[in-house]
């Protein structure tokens, strides 16, 4: 990696520690390129994943390989070393995702004999956090705590009713954002049959079965399920199977994202997001919120936080083919109950969660913690 001698130019690093690519690869991507644009120097460490790799190489961003392994993995932390001996003093920055990245940080700070180098950590995920020796140790020395919604903070501080083992001061909750590049929202295709889409990771606990369970059940209203993702092969096959055998495989399309989230959901009249799983943020609603598309979802985690039932999206149980079948069958038949929905929906996004609400208080947290 080329040294840097520009003291006063400040020195972003991201370590993504994932060999797959989804939403918190997306977010810290879009974090990198918007920093080396303004200037920064930037870097990202990853595991020399090739679909990770392509896309940070996409964004022009410097990249170095680790193991990142975790706690048991020295050599990371000696390879990080090298790097921060020579970083700019009181300019370097470096952000991780996951606690065990910040872990492999820390003790290349310690290493490096670098105290000044600041880490930062995003949370992604709705779980508690680790009431061990070793991990209030790694909270209390992390400078600042990203927490993407308030259900994912909520959650992670129930092993301490009483005291964080981290400062309060440190902990920030900021809702995630995209860097679309878009210009303003497409209107909906105004030919050919409704198009209802499914965008984002092809995985268990996205509720993509219920999906295909409900359009089995429209039969009155001429809809296309257009599932827009990757995902395991063979899970892929099991939905395939699913389809065939509630015989409405002739009503999907299946794309592997050749086109980018925004471009997929712009194709559709609304989006279905019917996920299980709790969801400490939902890319793929806020991608849709930016493209203007109202979309039915599961509030099985921050989406109230930034979705409002009726208004912004229709709320839906998990699991539930009946009501999702009547939420899809509502939005496809009402072409203006679409519109203000989707209006409404972008009208948040704009104001609330847009690149350019976003990034503002992410450097804030960057330059102040």
């Amino acid at each position: 990696m080329k040294r840097q001698t520009d003291e006063n130019r400040p020195w972003l690093i991201h370590l993504v520690s994932s060999n797959r690519w989804g939403g918190m690869q997306r977010y810290a991507c879009d974090i990198c390129e918007h920093y080396r644009r303004q200037g920064w120097r930037v870097s990202a460490v990853t595991r020399e994943a090739r679909v990770v790799d392509q896309h940070f190489r996409d964004a022009a961003i410097e990249l170095l390989h680790a193991p990142l392994r975790g706690f048991f993995d020295p050599v990371s932390a000696l390879m990080l070393a090298r790097e921060l001996r020579d970083a700019p003093h009181n300019h370097t920055y470096v952000h991780v995702h996951r606690y065990r990245d910040a872990f492999t940080v820390l003790l290349a700070k310690r290493i490096a004999a670098r105290p000044d180098v600041r880490v930062f950590s995003t949370r992604h995920t709705v779980r508690q956090g680790r009431n061990s020796w070793l991990f209030r140790r790694i909270y209390d020395k992390i400078n600042g705590h990203i927490f993407v919604s308030k259900a994912a903070f909520d959650r992670f501080k129930q092993p301490w009713p009483d005291k964080l083992p981290m400062d309060m001061k440190t902990v920030h909750i900021l809702h995630n954002s995209v860097n679309t590049h878009q210009a303003s929202p497409v209107a909906e295709p105004s030919k050919g049959p409704i198009i209802a889409a499914y965008a984002g990771a092809v995985v268990k606990g996205k509720g993509i079965e219920t999906i295909i369970d409900a359009l089995s059940m429209l039969r009155d209203v001429k809809i296309r399920l257009r599932i827009c993702g990757k995902g395991n092969p063979d899970y892929r096959d099991q939905l395939r199977r699913r389809a065939i055998a509630r015989n409405v495989m002739e009503r999907i399309d299946w794309k592997q994202n050749s086109e980018t989230p925004y471009e997929s959901i712009s194709g559709a009249h609304f989006v279905v997001l019917p996920s299980v799983d709790r969801e400490a943020f939902g890319m793929s609603n806020i991608d849709a919120m930016a493209a203007a598309r109202p979309q039915i979802c599961c509030p099985t985690g921050a989406q109230p936080e930034y979705l409002e039932d009726g208004r912004t999206a229709i709320f839906v149980s998990p699991a539930d083919a009946s009501a999702l079948t009547s939420a899809m069958q509502r939005l496809a038949s009402d072409k203006q109950l679409r519109e203000q929905m989707g209006k409404d929906a972008h009208d948040y996004y704009t104001k609330h969660l847009s690149w350019e609400s976003f990034i503002p208080k992410l450097t804030a947290i960057y330059l102040n913690s």
